[in-house]
């Protein structure tokens, strides 16, 4: 029989473009969809460009008069970086003959989709493989009531037209907790409640103490081991009851508690397609679903939910496609970048989890007012801290916090992921860095870490 596409790709996210251009570069013919008018899924439209390019803005505007500065004008320098973005993407497309279309995309059957675009016309097309990359949206309960101009999630938030004197995040995961440090850059009172007894409690016990030592030295009311009992939306905010019987008045809220797949209205269901309750598909090691001819990849698979693991993972779908097998994985350590003010990274284990395995380790610091180069930029505050077998020196851990920690996390990150006795230590001992550079913090860090020994 014949098809009108060898790939379609559902998606045009990190994952989407992973998986499509390594197809189109292997010879397939490809159909990328999205339910966007334009590509870049909703890490380029919603999430990771648009956030991390207004927290650039108030990151540098810290030193002017907040009160002169409206939200609605900073979320526009985000626009450029979109719009170039777009042009980027869409350029990747057209030099490999990829076609684009734009539609919400839905299985009439196991080997063909129906693409609806405007005015409900609708396009039906065959294929040999689909690749499901359709990203996430964030959680809405049923019992919230997100129409209004009040209560906003992390995508309507990036829409908001008024500049809130206080906000209220429910939430204090990833998303929450970024936007607390941005919103109180601005000078906007800022609640955050945790349903935890901590912030982060994945993050190196030090890193989380740290960012919520820094979070309330800047004016942030945390409030952990809270649960939202309701919220009652008036004419002039919202008003936060929570189950302690504490009652949190705002401007507007902001619900930041998990995200939910986008698989649904897909026709997944007439395939067999299992799903679960956060509408994250289920997969086998090679990214294929119970269909073996339809692959998923990308936040929509759930865990790890990163734009960077997302490209890859579309990536190792292709392979396995195309070769029948696929020898490549995702590392089994994947650094975390945190975006807040300061911004966090981290990869490998922690002290909690050396501590439970009864692992003899050892820790070196590296604080970041002590280095020159931080001295000159004036960034100061925050820290390097290398975690080591205090026998055979192997590295065991990276926690980051501060300036350019995302950037600083890659270093060591090179190393880790050595085979003894190149993942030591000594590397960082031994090693000249540029001088003054935030990078030195690595040799500081083993200096004072074998000091211990």
């Amino acid at each position: 029989m014949n098809v009108d596409y060898d790939v379609i790709v559902i998606g045009s996210g990190p994952g989407g473009e992973g998986a499509a251009m390594k197809c189109a570069k292997a010879g397939k013919s490809v159909l990328i969809v999205d339910a966007g008018i334009e590509v870049g899924g909703n890490c380029t439209h919603k999430g990771t460009i648009p956030s991390k390019a207004l927290r650039h803005t108030v990151q540098h505007l810290a030193n002017i008069d907040k009160k002169r500065i409206k939200y609605a004008e900073l979320l526009r320098s985000a626009e450029k970086v979109i719009r170039q973005q777009v042009d980027l993407r869409q350029g990747f497309y057209d030099r490999n003959n990829v076609e684009v279309k734009s539609g919400w995309a839905r299985f009439t059957g196991a080997n063909s989709i129906e693409i609806m675009s405007d005015g409900n016309v609708s396009e039906t097309f065959s294929f040999d493989y689909v690749i499901l990359a359709t990203g996430s949206r964030p959680y809405h309960p049923e019992d919230m009531d997100f129409s209004s101009p009040f209560v906003h999630d992390s995508d309507s938030i990036l829409t908001m037209k008024e500049t809130p004197r206080s906000i209220c995040i429910y939430g204090a995961g990833v998303i929450g907790c970024e936007y607390a440090t941005i919103f109180k850059r601005l000078g906007i009172k800022v609640d955050l409640i945790n349903t935890r007894d901590k912030l982060l409690s994945y993050l190196d016990d030090e890193i989380s103490d740290a960012l919520a030592y820094h979070m309330r030295q800047n004016g942030i009311m945390i409030r952990h081991n809270e649960y939202l009992e309701n919220i009652d939306v008036h004419e002039h905010g919202v008003s936060l009851r929570l189950q302690s019987n504490k009652l949190i008045h705002a401007d507007c809220a902001l619900w930041a508690v998990g995200r939910t797949g986008n698989s649904q209205n897909m026709g997944l269901e007439e395939l067999g397609i299992e799903t679960d309750s956060r509408g994250n598909i289920s997969i086998n090691d090679n990214y294929q679903t119970n269909q073996a001819h339809i692959y998923a990849v990308g936040d929509v698979v759930g865990f790890p939910s990163l734009a960077s693991a997302a490209y890859d993972q579309g990536r190792f779908a292709a392979i396995h496609l195309i070769e029948g097998k696929c020898e490549y994985k995702l590392v089994e350590q994947i650094p975390t970048g945190i975006y807040t003010i300061p911004e966090i990274s981290c990869i490998g284990k922690t002290e909690k989890e050396l501590t439970d395995e009864k692992i003899p380790y050892e820790v070196g610091h590296s604080l970041f007012k002590n280095l020159a180069r931080a001295q000159i930029t004036g960034e100061m505050t925050g820290m390097l801290k290398l975690l080591f077998h205090r026998e055979t020196l192997e590295i065991l851990g990276i926690h980051c916090f501060g300036y350019q920690a995302s950037e600083i996390i890659h270093i060591g990150q090179a190393i880790l992921a050595q085979e003894p006795p190149a993942n030591s230590l000594e590397y960082f001992i031994n090693t000249t860095f540029n001088y003054p550079t935030m990078a030195e913090a690595y040799r500081v860090a083993a200096l004072n870490g074998i000091n211990r020994v």
